[in-house]
């Protein structure tokens, strides 16, 4: 057969009665459509779980984890499963704050579901519920510190919060291991003399426990960064007559100063002395040791000696 015959065939056969096999075509994607549709397809979506639990108000809280979703597998036409939308089943409603449920089953009707389609599984199926005693309790705030403050400087004390104590509600188990209610670390980098308050945050009590109060103001010291030094068997000068004696002739004295000020002294600048101030020509008088450092704190020991004179 020639390649002219061959074409004008197969134009014949494609544009011979057009209408009719057109018609054909169309009847027979319906078909196929309509007998896939309808056959039946099996889906598994995850369909969100609202509860209710017993109020804060409560004696009692509920202790047992609810799952946020639970898994149904689905069975229905597949054109429908196809295009359904978990948002469409919408949520299980799940009520339970009366506090006397402890075993919940979740049914078919609990779901809002499509003409055709019907739930082959729920998984969890069930949920066992366990209660405990909800109690209150007053717990210490525990403040740490981080950073370093600036040159020179240190923290004095500890940080104090306001207030203090925190009180936290929650199941019995969970509330009577609580030590404290630690707040965020209070940053001391590069601070310099002086008060400073922050409010500092709770960290977050455990699951199903809650605090009072999410934050507590904390106030903090930052001063002068100080050295200790003591000396020991001192002698004591009298000022104000002569040939007089002191019993005890030495004292210890400890000194607390800047660093830089401490590493400076030398033994012989420390001279405690008492002052004489009376003009009988012999007596015996105890009198206060006194002893100035610029810039130290000055601790002597013992503080008062006797002076005794003109004997």
């Amino acid at each position: 057969m020639a390649a002219a015959d061959v074409a004008q065939w197969f134009r014949g056969a494609v544009t011979e009665n057009l209408n009719l096999k057109l018609l054909s075509l169309a009847f027979a994607l319906v078909l196929y459509s309509l007998v896939h549709g309808s056959q039946d397809w099996r889906r598994s979506v995850r369909v969100s779980v609202d509860v209710r639990v017993p109020p804060d108000t409560a004696d009692r809280v509920l202790v047992t984890k609810i799952p946020p979703e639970v898994r149904v597998t689905l069975r229905g036409p597949q054109s429908v499963l196809e295009d359904l939308k978990a948002d469409e089943i919408g949520s299980v409603q799940l009520d339970i704050h009366e506090g006397t449920e402890t075993h919940v089953n979740f049914t078919p009707q609990m779901f809002h579901l499509p003409a055709g389609v019907k739930i082959e599984q729920i998984e969890p199926a069930y949920l066992d519920l366990v209660y405990e005693e909800r109690v209150v309790r007053d717990l210490p705030v525990q403040v740490g510190v981080v950073g370093t403050p600036a040159a020179g400087f240190v923290v004095k004390g500890a940080p104090v919060a306001d207030p203090t104590m925190v009180r936290v509600r929650g199941p019995k188990s969970e509330v009577m291991v609580l030590q404290h209610a630690r707040a965020d670390a209070f940053d001391v980098t590069g601070l310099s003399e002086g008060k400073y308050t922050r409010s500092l945050a709770l960290d977050h009590p455990p699951s199903g426990t809650s605090f009072e109060i999410a934050s507590v103001a904390v106030t903090l010291e930052i001063a002068r960064e100080v050295a200790e030094r003591p000396f020991t068997k001192v002698p004591v000068a009298v000022v104000g007559v002569t040939k007089a004696k002191t019993q005890p002739s030495e004292v210890d004295v400890r000194l607390t100063c800047p660093p830089e000020i401490l590493r400076g002294l030398r033994v012989e600048q420390i001279v405690p002395r008492v002052q004489v101030t009376s003009n009988a020509e012999r007596g015996s008088e105890a009198l206060p040791v006194v002893l100035v450092i610029d810039r130290c704190d000055v601790h002597v020991t013992p503080s008062t000696v006797v002076v005794r004179w003109g004997n």
